[in-house]
């Protein structure tokens, strides 16, 4: 492509419908995609494959041990996934997430309001990055006086994340 072409965008409505991630215990990846952050099993491939999905879709994430069975995660300066992001459709249900996460003791690498989202950062039992996010609507973006959008990064209130199911007998303190 030369620098005078201009590509044709891609169509709006591509989404990313999947991620398959490499582990190196399945049952263990199991425990956490499905028994602490809710995923249904959808389809086990024998010992070594498993797809897991919310709602009902075929899956979200495949998980599998072909060629990573006992492996360990890639050492600090190499190339990969960065992390694998969640979203999740309300403040809500994010706020139910972190409930699930406290419940089962996984403490958070982080947590941020980027403006246009609400996220939590953490790792899977294979050390891969995983953020739990809710998109605020588009018309609460914060944008420069242009119409630009203007995303931040400042630190998230969990307590005030927590308010959101507040009355729900299952509260507890963040970790």
């Amino acid at each position: 492509m030369t620098r005078n072409e201009h590509p044709r965008p891609i169509d709006p409505q591509v989404r990313i419908g999947h991620i398959h991630l490499k582990v190196a215990d399945l049952e263990r990846a199991l425990r956490f995609y499905c028994g602490v952050l809710g995923f249904q099993l959808t389809q086990r491939y024998g010992t070594q494959g498993a797809f897991v999905s919310a709602g009902g879709y075929h899956h979200h994430i495949g998980l599998n041990t072909w060629g990573s069975r006992g492996g360990s995660p890639p050492p600090p300066g190499t190339t990969g996934l960065y992390h694998v992001a969640i979203l999740y459709p309300t403040r809500r249900a994010l706020a139910e997430a972190l409930q699930r996460l406290i419940a089962a003791g996984i403490s958070l690498d982080g947590a941020a309001d980027h403006g246009v989202s609400e996220a939590l950062y953490l790792r899977d039992p294979d050390d891969n990055g995983v953020e739990l996010y809710w998109d605020r609507s588009q018309e609460a973006w914060p944008r420069t006086p242009q119409g630009d959008l203007a995303m931040y990064t400042r630190r998230l209130d969990l307590h005030s994340l927590l308010k959101e199911i507040e009355g729900s007998g299952t509260h507890r303190e963040p970790v």
